[in-house]
C-alpha cells in the first residue's frame, strides 16, 4: 500500500491506502489543484489567515471536504506554534477554526468523536495522520523540524493510548507530502536537535555535505518516532512526494516564502449506523 493521488470533482489530493483499507475514516492531504483562489494563492489555498479572500477560502474548503467526504461545518483546527502540545477535541469544539474562533496554540489534535475533521496545515512541514480502527480514535499533528525533534508524532500516538485506551499495535499512521531529504538542506542546528532527541537512531536520516551543511530526512525521523511509540512497521505509510521539488503542485515555504497559500491534511471518523 502507499499514499496515492486521487482526483474527485476537480480536486487533486492524496490518501493513504493503509488508512482507507481499515474503513471507518475519511481523510486527505491537499495539493494546490482544484480551488478558486487567485494570484499567489492559486488555486486550492486552505490557509485562512494568509491574506486570501475569505469567501474563496471557504469555497476551497467546501470543495476539499466534498472531495474527501468530510464535514466542512465541523472542521477543527488551531494556531500552530511548532511545539509538542496536543489538544483533546470534544463535540463542543466542532467548527472551531473556520466558523468559530480557534482558542488553542497547539500542533497536535486528537478525538474519538465521529463527524469532526481534525485539520493541520503545512507548506513543507510534515502532516501526520493517525487512526485506531479498533478503539475508533484519530489524531493529526503538524511536524516541522522542531516538532519532529520534539517527537510530536510519538506523543500524539501516546495520547491516543492514554486518553482513549488505544493499543500501539492497532494504530495506523500516514506521513503526508512534505519536504524530503533531497531538498531539506540545513545548518547544524537541525541535525543536532535530532541526535539530541534520538541519539544514534537519527543518524541514518542525516547526511553531512561537503559545504559543511547537512541534509535531513524528517519523514524517516518521524517514522522512527512512531516505531518507538510501538506502532508496527507495516502500519506506517510515508508519502514519497516532496513539496519543495514540486512547487507547482504543492505549497512550499522554502521555494516561495510567505507569499503563498497553505496545504491542509484532515482526518475524520465517519459516523457509524
Amino acid at each position: 500500500m502507499s499514499v496515492t493521488e486521487h482526483t474527485r470533482q476537480g480536486v487533486v489530493f492524496y490518501q493513504s491506502e493503509l488508512l482507507n483499507a481499515a474503513g471507518g475514516v475519511a481523510h486527505g492531504f491537499s495539493t494546490r489543484y482544484g480551488g478558486v483562489s487567485q494570484g499567489v494563492f492559486s488555486s486550492l489555498n486552505l490557509g485562512h489567515a494568509r491574506g486570501d479572500d475569505r469567501e474563496a477560502v471557504l469555497e476551497n474548503y467546501r470543495r476539499f471536504c466534498a472531495a474527501t467526504g468530510t464535514d466542512v461545518q465541523n472542521l477543527v483546527f488551531t494556531k500552530q506554534v511548532h511545539r509538542d502540545d496536543i489538544q483533546i477535541v470534544t463535540s463542543a469544539d466542532a467548527g472551531k477554526g473556520l466558523y468559530r474562533p480557534r482558542n488553542w496554540e497547539v500542533d497536535g489534535l486528537v478525538t474519538d468523536v465521529p463527524g469532526i475533521p481534525l485539520v493541520v496545515f503545512s507548506a513543507d512541514c510534515l502532516p501526520v495522520l493517525l487512526y485506531d480502527p479498533v478503539r475508533r480514535a484519530i489524531g493529526a499533528c503538524h511536524c516541522g523540524w522542531r516538532g519532529t525533534a520534539l517527537g510530536l508524532a510519538k506523543k500524539t500516538a501516546e495520547t491516543l493510548c492514554r486518553v482513549y485506551g488505544s493499543r500501539p499495535q492497532d494504530i495506523r499512521a500516514a506521513i503526508g507530502p512534505g519536504i524530503s531529504r533531497c531538498c531539506f538542506e540545513t545548518h547544524s542546528d537541525v541535525p543536532e536537535a535530532m541526535t539530541a532527541a534520538l541519539g544514534d537512531a537519527a543518524l541514518p536520516a542525516i547526511d553531512r555535505l561537503e559545504n559543511g551543511k547537512f541534509k535531513v530526512d524528517c519523514k524517516a525521523i518521524n517514522r522512527t518516532w512512531l516505531l518507538q511509540a510501538g506502532l508496527l512497521p507495516e502500519q506506517i505509510e510515508v508519502s514519497d512526494q516532496c513539496t519543495c521539488c514540486q512547487p507547482e503542485k504543492f505549497w512550499s515555504h522554502r521555494r516561495v516564502g510567505q507569499a503563498r497559500g497553505s496545504l491542509a491534511a484532515l482526518i475524520q471518523l465517519t459516523p457509524q449506523a
